[in-house]
């Protein structure tokens, strides 16, 4: 599966780099990846939907919908089945674009927690690993 993760900035504190190093890592043992970094000033729809291109976008929003992680696991496989590359987009400190909301296809939410932005960027990279692994079969989950 092809999985584009595009965030406005990127991990600047050390245990950010460090973890999403690691689930980087990781992550590339289970789909094909690539990732997008939108610099903080080109924090605009424009910008981003141009990154996302014809992806299945998924972002990251307060309001969206929460998954345990096998419900992660089964959106993951069905987003497998459609062949599609799948776009998930972290925004800025304000969150998403009015615009970039309107254009997604499904919006995800971590839960009613705000989470600082490099920590959310660590956090997207390991549960979608989780899932990935429960996928596979495999016992990271426990």
């Amino acid at each position: 599966m092809k999985l584009h993760i595009i965030t406005v900035g990127q991990p600047k504190l050390d245990y950010a780099r460090k973890g999403w190093e690691e689930y980087w890592k990781r992550l590339g043992h289970y789909h094909q990846l690539r990732v997008t970094h939108i610099a903080d000033k080109n924090n605009d729809a424009e910008h981003i939907l141009a990154a996302a291109e014809n992806s299945y976008k998924v972002g990251l929003v307060i309001e969206g919908k929460q998954f345990n992680s096998r419900g992660l696991a089964e959106f993951l496989e069905k987003r497998a089945l459609d062949g599609r590359e799948v776009s998930f987009i972290i925004g800025g400190p304000d969150g998403l674009p009015p615009a970039v909301q309107a254009g997604l296809d499904f919006s995800w939410s971590f839960g009613a927690l705000t989470l600082p932005h490099d920590l959310a960027m660590v956090v997207l990279l390991e549960t979608l690993y989780r899932a990935s692994t429960i996928n596979a079969g495999q016992p990271y989950h426990r």
